[in-house]
């Protein structure tokens, strides 16, 4: 009879042959695994090794962010400019809102990367109205930096933590609205009054 070997599962699917439990144990000689001291002595070491070994064998999935720990899913955010991650928002959240925040980065600054990043982030729909666009010469109409924002809920984020999304990823020369279901959130002229501006 053939024993199927024991394997470990790694998060991309792959099967790992599993370390034995007594890997630095079995490398003593015969004549130390009976002293007791000697294997106590040696499964201290065994026990710190494994937690190394063990880091070591999962190095490669740790920039994977549907595996990473959640401590590491807000660094790699600060990478690309996310600054501080909310730890007490849901694991799951803070993992989509890197993801999305990571695929949108060529389109910062724009409706499109806006409308994006926000659907992710909140699962809402998310229509933009802006005064943006392309006019024959002589033709642009004279205000054209403003931008609103209408959504169907926030998600699983809380309206201030929104508001700090949507304050981060607007053009900052853009008069800004933030309209959720169908109530004025925030506008960028509150702010510019409570800065005396």
């Amino acid at each position: 009879m053939t024993l199927s070997p024991i394997v470990t599962r790694v998060p991309d699917g792959r099967v790992r042959p599993r370390r034995d439990p007594d890997w630095m144990l079995q490398q003593l000689p015969v004549a130390m695994t009976g002293e007791d001291f000697f294997v106590r002595f040696v499964s201290i070491f065994q026990h710190v090794g494994t937690t190394l070994l063990e880091d070591a064998d999962t190095i490669e999935h740790v920039l994977d962010l549907s595996v990473a720990p959640p401590e590491m899913v807000r660094w790699l955010g600060s990478w690309i400019g996310l600054g501080a991650l909310d730890a007490s928002l849901p694991e799951s959240l803070q993992r989509r809102i890197v993801s999305s925040a990571a695929q949108t980065l060529a389109w910062r600054g724009t409706s499109h990367g806006l409308r994006t990043y926000l659907e992710l982030v909140t699962g809402s729909t998310v229509t933009i109205e802006e005064g943006g666009g392309t006019w024959a010469i002589g033709e642009a109409p004279i205000d054209t930096a403003w931008v609103r924002l209408r959504l169907e809920s926030t998600g699983m984020m809380s309206e201030a933590e929104l508001v700090e999304v949507v304050r981060d990823e607007v053009p900052a020369h853009a008069r800004s609205e933030l309209h959720v279901a169908g109530r004025l959130l925030w506008s960028s002229a509150d702010d510019e009054k409570e800065a005396g501006r």
